[in-house]
This record gives structure tokens, sequence and C-alpha cells, in this order.
């Protein structure tokens, strides 16, 4: 579905209906997270790696997000790349849930203004 399609609403839909809608929607979304996860190869600081000698340095996953207007990074060990990876692609489904119901909320305030009008 591309980004320009409507969001299909009820006519009657209020915004009661629209919290109800989102707040069942993001109930099972746990864990979540915002952010981007990496994995980055770098040197170490031992003098005689033969790993860093080879040029294949070490691997690391590193989540890097923004809190406050400031970025931030944090190293994530490798066995808990999975749940982070789950968390970060939760938070980008609310995130869309957000948006959905950003735009069902308008429609349906629009509606409510216009079916006063009509009476």
């Amino acid at each position: 579905m591309s980004r320009s399609a409507r969001t299909r609403t009820k006519k009657n839909e209020n915004a009661d209906d629209i919290r109800q809608w989102l707040v069942e929607s993001i109930k099972d979304l746990w864990p979540v997270a915002d952010g981007s996860l990496s994995l980055r190869k770098s040197p170490c600081v031992r003098t005689n790696c033969a790993a860093c000698a080879a040029g294949e340095g070490h691997r690391s996953y590193v989540l890097y997000g923004r809190r406050g207007g400031q970025r931030y990074s944090l190293y994530v060990p490798e066995e808990l790349v999975a749940d982070i990876q789950l968390a970060l692609e939760n938070g980008r489904r609310v995130k869309d849930l957000i948006s959905k119901a950003g735009e069902r909320y308008a429609h349906a305030l629009k509606n409510q203004r216009r079916s006063r009008s009509d009476m």
C-alpha cells in the first residue's frame, strides 16, 4: 500500500473508536525501540592481534538513536541482537499505527463537524 493511499474510515467512526483501535493494535507490540542497529568492524587495542593484522577487525553491533536532539550509540552484545531487531521492528509498527490513527482521527473530527453543520 502506498503512503499516499487514504486510510479507510467509517463515516460514523469517532475519537473513542480510534483510541480503542489503537490501544488494541499496539497491546501485543512489546518490546519496542526506536533507532537503528548497525554491524561495525573495528580494530581493537591489542598490539599483536591476529584478526586486526589480517584486516578483519572485530565485529560488534551498535544501537544508534536520538534522545532530546542528541545522538547516542549503545553497544549490543551479539546474543541480544535478535531481541533488539524485534524491538526495532515493533517500534516501526507503532509509529505506523500512530500515523494511521492520526489520519483516522482527523477524518473523524471532520465528519463530526460536517454532521453538526448538517443539523
